[in-house]
């Protein structure tokens, strides 16, 4: 898997703002084959990748043989990306040019690695509200810095978290701030699963 998703090439014009860092091709592969081994949450299941850049969780998603996957990104340059990098690897992906507010549930399983929120405040948590007003189960991809203040957040809104794995990601020097040609940033790999009904949940929908 890791191999495979190596060959996925990073965002082709990353954007400061957009805080557009690739995941590692080790780390989806972690995340992958843990939501779908060991909590059987991609195989059959309808995935989404949210804030999706060039794919690399949706495409492995559907590697995985999920039921059905779509990826949404606002950045159009990363998506076409992302439908390249579909079409060498012989899967299908519905991939979406987007906000990710312009989504709406149900969805079983939703992978994300959004934004740190280092650029726009809170862009995380954006992203988070998203992701569990559509998904069943959400996996997502947060700073460890940012633990305790997640954590209570979920708590406080009925929700359960359970940390997968703690690992470094490695940052490239892309951006005229870096001041490093690499660094690396502590992150929690965190699955969340709601306490709560989810019979509210509208039909799925892409505005």
């Amino acid at each position: 898997m890791a191999i495979a998703l190596q060959t996925v090439k990073p965002h082709p014009n990353p954007k400061v703002a957009l805080e557009q860092y690739t995941i590692p091709a080790d780390l989806a592969a972690d995340i992958l084959f843990t939501a779908c081994y060991i909590h059987n949450d991609v195989r059959g299941k309808r995935v989404l990748d949210l804030g999706t850049g060039t794919g690399r969780l949706a495409l492995g998603a559907s590697i995985l043989r999920a039921g059905y996957v779509v990826g949404v990104d606002v950045d159009a340059s990363s998506i076409e990306q992302a439908a390249i990098a579909a079409k060498s690897l012989r899967v299908h992906v519905d991939f979406v040019h987007g906000m990710v507010d312009t989504i709406h549930g149900p969805v079983d399983t939703v992978l994300m690695n959004p934004p740190f929120g280092t650029k726009k405040r809170h862009a995380d948590i954006e992203f988070l509200k998203t992701a569990l007003k559509v998904g069943r189960t959400v996996y997502s991809i947060h700073k460890s810095s940012t633990r305790e203040f997640l954590e209570r957040w979920l708590q406080k809104r009925g929700f359960n978290v359970e940390r997968l794995l703690v690992a470094e990601m490695e940052i490239p020097h892309q951006f005229s701030f870096h001041r490093k040609r690499r660094q690396t940033v502590s992150v929690d790999a965190i699955r969340i699963t709601r306490r709560r009904s989810c019979s509210e949940i509208r039909p799925y929908i892409v505005a």
